[in-house]
């Protein structure tokens, strides 16, 4: 098993990761399928299903569907072209992707949302067809959004072992694919868990290249969070849910230098910082998947916090929690889920705080095996956490949660850190406790807004 860091770690552009960006990537691998393949397209339709199709709207995903059918990647978003050739196509009603000839398509018409039964592979799944002048098809692929931005074919899907992959083709030094293995190698070698991971994606390129984009991760994460922080105003949706971030940050401010700061200030700066990211995602802003959109304000805050409030913090050991929290994070992708529609919110934040604690407990000084239960520790304190987002916006109470899954990290590393790794439940045993409390959950607590609290709305 091997996930890189830049698989845990994308940049791109809110709401959802599974939502927006899985679509857009989907809608992108559909024309490069069309691109090799005979007959003369002419048209395009897009069908919509399980939780793409009841919380679609909420999370843009007909928009992000339109971009990547004319031809954008979630990391080339261009903000103020994306919105000038989406109202080209409202009124031309075609898209001019490039290899391809004009191709019909009305996002009004030609995406459909179809609210019965899941296809059978995921409840994220989409259909992308394309037919001759004659009404003929010329291609159909059905698509999996499976959570953090990754998406599958849905024979990859049947047979994933099929699918050729050079980063599995790869040998790695350390190819753990638990966190029993993970130990089991950092006790061997005497290499910290983060020296296991640069090591592995060294494999397949350079020390400068793996260096280059760590930085470019954190600025992204960074920029997103003084973006957040600087905001005002509603976002978008109609729920009328206002920014917080940037009048709670100007509070903080305020008090510093004063005795009217409780001694719990600290928890807000690391809600404030999670906040303004999930602002920005709300706001389909540029963000990282961290290791999702609806998770993204975690992993940054975490980082801001160790830089901000933490004594002989470095700036240098950023890369060091990245690559410790893709390891955490990779893990349990590959041994349970960190999709919101297969595992609710459990998989999303919870799977973000085990990540976040991983990772500033290395930074602070802590050992393999107490990051390892560091991460325990923050996810096993959101199992069982569903996901019901209101309306299908990525905004109640996903906002928040953010934040509070940032101050359960930091009290999950602390802790970590005050003994010595030994504990009671490996980490191994908690990513299997999350993945069969997500096979059990009812599909209602899982990103299709259909119970919890998308169904207990304010009346006023």
């Amino acid at each position: 098993m091997f996930l890189s860091v830049f698989d845990i770690f994308k940049i791109g552009i809110g709401p959802s990761s599974s939502h927006t960006m899985g679509p857009m990537t989907a809608a992108v691998r559909f024309l490069e399928q069309l691109r090799g393949r005979g007959g003369a397209p002419a048209r395009l339709r897009a069908t919509l299903h399980g939780s793409l199709a009841f919380t679609g709207k909420g999370h843009a995903t007909d928009r992000a569907v339109a971009l990547g059918l004319i031809g954008y990647t979630p990391a080339g978003i261009v903000p103020g072209e994306a919105e000038q050739r989406l109202a080209d196509l409202q009124s031309e009603k075609v898209v001019r992707p490039a290899g391809l000839p004009a191709l019909g398509f009305d996002p009004a018409a030609d995406i459909v949302f179809d609210y019965g039964p899941s296809l059978p592979g995921h409840s994220n799944g989409l259909v992308l067809e394309a037919f001759d002048a004659a009404g003929k098809s010329v291609l159909r692929e059905v698509y999996y959004s499976i959570g953090g931005g990754f998406v599958v074919t849905e024979a990859e899907l049947n047979n994933p072992t099929a699918v050729d992959s050079s980063a599995q083709a790869v040998a790695r030094p350390y190819p753990f694919d638990s966190a029993a293995a993970m130990l089991e190698m950092a006790k061997a070698s005497g290499k910290s868990i983060a020296e296991m991971k640069r090591l592995n994606e060294l494999r397949t390129m350079s020390a400068a290249e793996l260096e280059s984009g760590l930085g470019r991760l954190w600025q992204t994460m960074n920029g997103c969070i003084e973006r957040g922080l600087s905001q005002q105003g509603e976002l978008p949706g109609g729920l009328h849910v206002k920014r917080r971030a940037q009048s709670i940050r100007a509070q903080l401010e305020k008090e510093k230098g004063t005795n009217r700061a409780q001694p719990h200030v600290t928890s807000d700066w690391l809600s404030v910082y999670a906040m303004a990211v999930n602002e920005e995602n709300a706001a389909g802003g540029k963000v990282v998947t961290a290791p999702t959109n609806g998770a993204a304000g975690v992993v940054p805050a975490v980082i801001r916090y160790y830089l901000d409030h933490c004594f002989g913090a470095d700036p240098a050991r950023v890369s060091e929690f990245l690559l410790t929290a893709a390891a955490i994070g990779g893990l349990i992708k590959h041994n349970a889920s960190i999709s919101g529609a297969e595992a609710g919110c459990q998989g999303e934040v919870g799977s973000a705080a085990a990540m976040a604690a991983a990772g500033l407990c290395v930074v602070l000084g802590g050992t393999p095996a107490q990051a390892e239960n560091a991460a325990e520790i923050a996810l096993e304190h959101h199992l069982g956490m569903t996901c019901d987002p209101a309306a299908g916006l990525v905004q109640v109470p996903c906002i928040e949660r953010n934040g509070i899954g940032a101050i359960k990290a930091v009290a999950a590393a602390s802790l970590a850190l005050r003994g010595d790794g030994s504990h009671f439940m490996p980490l191994d045993n908690c990513i299997e406790a999350m993945r069969q409390t997500g096979l059990e959950m009812s599909a209602k607590f899982k990103e299709t807004s259909l119970g919890g609290l998308a169904v207990n709305l304010p009346e006023c």
